[in-house]
């Protein structure tokens, strides 16, 4: 009868109404890898990956390739050389690998994500929160490693192929060109890092060192941020119609079976044209 028909497109509609709701919708500031010169296009496990990259194994941005020449010296990835001013202490060094390691392998720096505007990468990362752990041991362990620039992205001398320090530069002690261990996260790479005082466990700074063993603290605080991100003002206005619709859009099922189901509820009402409108 009609009404069994209307009950039971109903119900359907119901069902697949609550399905939507409870399934999840992929976050477009989650698990996702930035499009740089080595990152692959998407985050999935890694058989291997090297020493100081193994923790990302599970889910990593980048290759075991690209993981064994984080370690190297003269790395193939960059034809950057750590020893620009002599050579760098290992204790020092393991710092910048690890870097290496969070910028190549991590998944969950989506939310600092930003665009760049140099030829060998379209995006990079901005403003990473760094535990303050992190930052404050990197400069304790370098800060008796000499360098001659401050801004470590730019301004050296290519001419061989390799970063020599420009003309007329000196080689310092890093902890007079980087006086505070803010000084160091936040120029050496153009405020790719933000120093900050929350700690490691606080599910409110990207750690560059943890123990896979214990799981990776860097999804919730990546998870944490998206949703902060997300609830400012400025996300909103950047928000595109086409984006918000594909975010509202109703799944293909319902949009299919809402007519139908309009259509019985009508003619339960009293058909097309009947008092059943007329009434309201």
């Amino acid at each position: 009868t009609g009404l069994a028909v209307g009950m039971g497109v109903g119900q359907v509609l119901l069902v697949l109404l609550a399905a939507y709701t409870v399934m999840p919708a992929k976050d477009p500031l989650l698990n996702i890898c930035m499009d740089a010169k080595h990152h692959k296009t998407k985050p999935g496990p890694e058989g291997m990956l090297h020493d100081q990259c193994a923790p990302w194994k599970d889910n990593a941005c980048c290759t075991a390739n690209t993981s064994l020449e984080a370690h190297k010296d003269q790395s193939n990835l960059y034809n950057f050389n750590w020893n620009h001013c002599g050579l760098m202490p290992p204790k020092c060094k393991s710092h910048f690998i690890q870097d290496t390691c969070l910028y190549e392998c991590s998944p969950n720096l989506g939310p600092w994500i930003d665009q760049a505007d140099s030829s060998w990468r379209r995006e990079r990362i901005l403003h990473v929160p760094l535990c303050k752990e992190d930052c404050e041991e990197w400069w304790e362990d370098c800060k008796d490693y000499v360098t001659c620039k401050e801004n470590w992205h730019k301004g050296w001398n290519w001419a061989t192929g390799t970063n020599r320090c420009p003309w007329g530069s000196m080689c310092r002690p890093f902890s007079h060109v980087f006086p505070q261990p803010k000084d160091l996260c936040e120029k050496i790479w153009s405020n790719s890092y933000k120093y900050t005082t929350e700690h490691r466990g606080s599910g409110r700074c990207i750690q560059m060192w943890f123990d896979p063993a214990q799981g990776n603290p860097n999804v919730v605080v990546a998870k944490y941020y998206a949703w902060k991100k997300r609830s400012s003002p400025a996300w909103m206005e950047d928000v595109t119609p086409e984006t918000d619709k594909t975010a509202c859009a109703l799944p293909w099922p319902v949009l299919v079976l809402l007519p139908l189901a309009l259509m019985v509820l009508l003619e339960r009402a009293g058909g097309c044209g009947s008092h059943g409108w007329g009434s309201l």
